[in-house]
């Protein structure tokens, strides 16, 4: 029986596209895949390591540790009533997640070429994948940070919480929003410049000193010059590191200002990352 030419198309693969094209609907049709890919990604990076998920933990541990003998001992950086181990884990523990999603993100070309190349499903799956997969270790993470948090409370620190934690949510999102779209961005960038790659690599690194990660943003105004301590304090990354801080420790600077304008900021970075990546992905095959 011949097929109607009423009959609508299941699929349709096209190279047109809107300026800002992010089908929920199609996203959710593939949604088996991209749990997949979630599942991959957690499994595959520490499959053949001697401590495997255990890293999760060492490494936010042994980087506080670091920070605290440099910065808070040598460096002679205060961070106040709140015990310079905490401190220094809270913000490492928030930068951590930023990180892996940028870092996760921004090579998603050139790393699953061979994938892209050979099937269609939609290409914006691979970096929601790595976002998503990267909650499980900032959870993980973040129950490290809990156990300190309540050993300190226990001999008498001065940490507390404070109402603004029913921000928290937000504040995960604002990461994932801004790492998922400088991602996107970086990763439309390296299909062409491949030494893009060491460059994000130093440039992550660099930036993690210029978002008060390692020491409380009242300190950058008082030993840095007045124009890097005002970058500092206008870097959206710093006002959620202080609001990360200020939230669960009730330390730190918050304003709504600086709330409202990084959640701008992030939005617009995933809009900007989303319209670059789908410009890419039809001519990247042509390139990597």
């Amino acid at each position: 029986m011949a097929i109607s030419d009423r009959d609508p198309w299941l699929y349709t693969i096209s190279s047109k596209r809107k300026l800002i094209d992010f089908n929920f609907q199609e996203i959710w049709r593939y949604r088996d895949l991209l749990i997949l890919f979630v599942k991959r990604d957690i499994v595959t990076v520490y499959k053949q390591t001697i401590l495997g998920p255990l890293w999760y933990v060492i490494q936010p541990l042994f980087t506080s540790v670091i920070f605290t003998l440099i910065f808070n001992n040598l460096g002679s950086i205060s961070t106040g009533m709140v015990p310079n181990f905490l401190f220094n884990l809270a913000g490492i523990t928030a930068w951590n997640y930023f990180k892996e999603c940028l870092s996760g993100t921004s090579d998603t070309f050139n790393k699953n070429q061979n994938i892209f190349g050979k099937v269609y499903f939609p290409r914006v799956i691979m970096p929601m994948s790595v976002t998503i997969s990267n909650l499980l270790k900032f959870f993980i993470q973040l129950g490290i940070f809990f156990g300190f948090y309540m050993y300190y409370l226990s001999i008498g620190a001065g940490v507390q919480p404070n109402t603004s934690l029913l921000l928290f949510p937000v504040y995960i999102l604002m990461m994932a929003l801004m790492g998922l779209g400088l991602g996107m961005i970086l990763s439309s960038m390296t299909t062409k410049y491949r030494d893009m790659t060491v460059v994000i690599g130093f440039g992550v690194q660099l930036l993690m000193y210029m978002s008060a990660v390692p020491y409380p943003l009242s300190e950058a105004h008082k030993k840095f010059p007045g124009w890097v301590a005002t970058f500092v304090e206008y870097n959206p990354l710093t006002q959620i590191i202080e609001g990360f801080r200020y939230m669960l420790l009730d330390t730190g600077t918050f304003t709504w200002f600086g709330f409202s304008y990084t959640l701008v900021i992030s939005v617009l970075l995933f809009l900007v990352g989303i319209i670059i990546f789908n410009r890419t992905e039809k001519t990247f095959i042509d390139t990597v």
